[in-house]
């Protein structure tokens, strides 16, 4: 079967998915807090991670490594009030950026935030490494799901 970084259309297309979806977080006031100024690398860093999860180059790991988005989430307390606007701006942003729009691609785009957006919360509020979510590598996503990474 299809990688779902092949059935998105590549680096390419994860790139638009990801450049409306940071210009959204931006300008958003739920979400402000969380992303208080332009950084001209998140939207490479956010593509990457995406296109690594859905089965494409590992970038990612490569070049920052899981630790860092462990780091970036770390002591930022998100609500679960943003957990669930950021949710739905990637959605808002996946339907603007000229992905396949199939129900199934749909789904896993939305299971893949809703996993990730739940162990950004997790690690946010971690005052311990114990308390960490035990993720520690950039998932493996498939149609169905999580592979396990």
């Amino acid at each position: 079967m299809t990688s779902l970084h092949a059935h998105a259309g590549g680096d390419e297309a994860l790139h638009r998915l990801e450049e409306a979806f940071y210009a959204k977080v931006l300008a958003d006031p739920v979400l402000k807090p969380l992303f208080p100024e332009f950084r001209p690398h998140h939207v490479e860093h956010l593509t990457w991670f995406t296109a690594e999860s859905f089965g494409g180059p590992d970038h990612f790991t490569r070049e920052l490594g899981f630790d860092h988005i462990i780091r970036v989430h770390r002591h930022l307390e998100i609500t679960e009030e943003q957990r669930q606007r950021f949710v739905a701006l990637y959605l808002e942003a996946f339907d603007e950026a000229d992905l396949p729009a199939d129900e199934p691609f749909r789904e896993a785009v939305r299971s893949h935030v809703e996993f990730g957006s739940q162990v950004a919360l997790q690690n946010s509020h971690a005052k311990t490494d114990a308390d960490l979510h035990p993720l520690r590598e950039v998932p493996r996503w498939t149609w169905a799901g999580d592979s396990g990474g």
